[in-house]
């Protein structure tokens, strides 16, 4: 009952900290006006069916809610494009020679091209893990992390690519 109460708390606080809104008076847009993002295959050995949409559209809708940048289909004044390039689980918090916990671990490659000043083009890999209990099977969590997972990728490349993080 603790555990479940535990998780319901911790869900909430990652909720309320996933939906804060960025401030946008630090952005740095330019004369930019749209954004193009191309869809990120999954390159990863370990393929989560799901994952590339979901990454895709998670991140086309943060840029289309955190910024003013209108979300064009190709050709925008700034341009994101990459892929997933890792996705596994890794035993951690070892102790008496049982894992304690999981660590999902999410990486994505990605190029990021502004047409209008190309000294903030960039080319960088970001990775994001969230840890789970080893007793729970990874199907019954995998969603959530990997919305959570998501949100803080997502909220990285907006901070390098508009905020300058």
């Amino acid at each position: 009952m603790f555990r479940k109460v535990l998780y319901l708390v911790s869900a909430i606080v990652i909720l309320a900290a996933v939906s804060c809104r960025v401030s946008l008076s630090g952005g740095n847009y330019g004369e930019a006006k749209t954004i193009s993002i191309n869809f990120f295959p999954n390159q990863a050995a370990l393929v989560q069916p799901t994952l590339s949409q979901k990454f895709t559209e998670d991140l086309r809708n943060f840029f289309q809610n955190q910024s003013p940048l209108s979300l064009v289909q190709k050709g925008g004044d700034l341009h994101l494009e990459g892929a997933i390039t890792d996705y596994r689980v890794n035993p951690v918090g070892v102790g008496n020679q049982t894992a304690s916990s999981n660590r999902l671990t999410i990486s994505v490659r990605v190029s990021f091209t502004n047409s209008l000043d190309s000294t903030k083009d960039f080319e960088s890999s970001f990775s994001r893990f969230a840890d789970f209990p080893a007793s729970e099977n990874l199907v019954s969590v995998e969603a959530d992390l990997i919305s959570q997972i998501n949100q803080q990728l997502i909220q990285d490349i907006f901070n390098k690519a508009l905020i300058n993080w």
